[in-house]
């Protein structure tokens, strides 16, 4: 499609992209809590036409054309969760053409985004040649685990070919899913008085000990893969011995291979202690899926073109780095996937995030450009 008809677009919807994201962007959306939002979506997706539009089983806000029609679905996915748990409307300053809010970047521009997208396919949609799922999920912060994206896979898995997220800062485009397992762990101690019952297992020793032989694990090399006690936490007193101690642990890498290997040190690591009669407790907080092991020769095809799409509207260095995003789902599976950044700004997770309105109508482009292929 001419870009000159994107542009003729977007001209006439920076003014209202504006003012959607100043309205969307003060609704609070906490992981799992995304309700408010959900309703406004859809309401939105709605009001211009989506005949389509439904809130799942994930909090998903749903919209579909020719899905019907087509086998192949091709899925664009912006989140509408952000990091913070505020039920209460969200702090909003704008100056001149900065505008600052929690989550305003991360991701609430790139969903306004990828709806002023969905605009321009209903106004399109006679040339749509293939099946499309419009998507504002939820979950994708945190331990939110992926769920909104999950669903999505549970329902539709077998027939998604393509997917892309909008999410992150514009040069991002990536096909390289960072992977995580998180945990919990519990340790159990006898516990008692410092004194009248020194000798005891001492909770906070144990964990102590435990954390020591996490990091003498040695990561595999096929891929870059970390790890990272965050958090331990235990005991009462100083004059008690501790009775429980807990640690935050997770490990990270893009290879879903390098993930079992760690996941079996883990394993192997809290056996040892439990056969030296250590009460562990292991509590999986959250897994997110690395790469599969499929041939990349395609999907760097692919992503090439895409770049080339995305050129229209961004002509400087682009960013190809790894990140944990909602493309992980599909990349887990050997789906061609990116996840792709529109706007400008920065302090992302930050209460004092913010965007370049100047770059909301650059980002718009993207997404009209991406969208566009699917039109004749």
């Amino acid at each position: 499609m001419d870009k000159k008809v994107y542009d003729e677009f977007i001209e006439s919807n920076k003014d209202e992209a504006v003012e959607l994201l100043m309205t969307l962007g003060r609704i609070p959306a906490p992981s799992h809590h995304e309700d408010k939002r959900a309703a406004f979506c859809k309401k939105w997706f709605e009001n211009e036409g989506c005949n389509e539009a439904w809130i799942d089983e994930a909090k998903n806000v749903v919209c579909k054309f020719n899905c019907d029609r087509y086998d192949d679905i091709t899925v664009f996915m912006a989140h509408m969760d952000i990091v913070f748990d505020d039920t209460d409307e969200l702090p909003m300053t704008r100056e001149g053409n900065i505008l600052r809010a929690p989550g305003i970047g991360d991701d609430t521009a790139n969903l306004v985004n990828l709806m002023m997208g969905t605009r321009f396919l209903i106004q399109n949609k006679e040339k749509l040649h293939t099946g499309i799922m419009i998507v504002a999920n939820t979950c994708e912060e945190g331990l939110g685990n992926l769920k909104g994206c999950k669903e999505i896979f549970n329902n539709y898995g077998d027939r998604i070919r393509e997917f892309y997220s909008f999410d992150g800062y514009m040069s991002q485009c990536t096909s390289v899913a960072v992977g995580s397992h998180r945990y919990r762990i519990q340790v159990i101690g006898e516990g008692g008085h410092s004194y009248l019952n020194f000798g005891n297992d001492n909770a906070i020793h144990i964990a102590s000990q435990l954390i020591t032989k996490l990091y003498e694990i040695t990561p595999p090399d096929e891929e870059k893969t970390t790890y990272n006690v965050g958090r331990i936490e235990g005991g009462s007193t100083v004059n008690s011995i501790a009775q429980e101690a807990v640690i935050l642990y997770e490990y990270r890498s893009s290879s879903e291979k390098c993930l079992q290997i760690m996941q079996n040190k883990l394993n192997e690591t809290i056996d040892s202690f439990r056969k030296q009669g250590k009460k562990i407790n292991l509590e999986i907080l959250g897994i997110r899926p690395g790469c599969g092991d499929g041939d990349k020769t395609e999907l760097k095809k692919w992503t090439d073109n895409n770049i080339s799409l995305i050129r229209n509207y961004y002509k400087g260095d682009m960013d190809l780095g790894p990140y944990s995003t909602d493309g992980n789902i599909p990349l887990s599976k050997n789906i061609l996937a990116n996840t792709i950044g529109t706007i400008t700004g920065a302090n992302a997770h930050k209460r004092e995030e913010w965007i370049d309105l100047n770059s909301l109508p650059q980002g718009m482009g993207i997404v009209l450009s991406l969208i566009g292929a699917k039109l004749q």
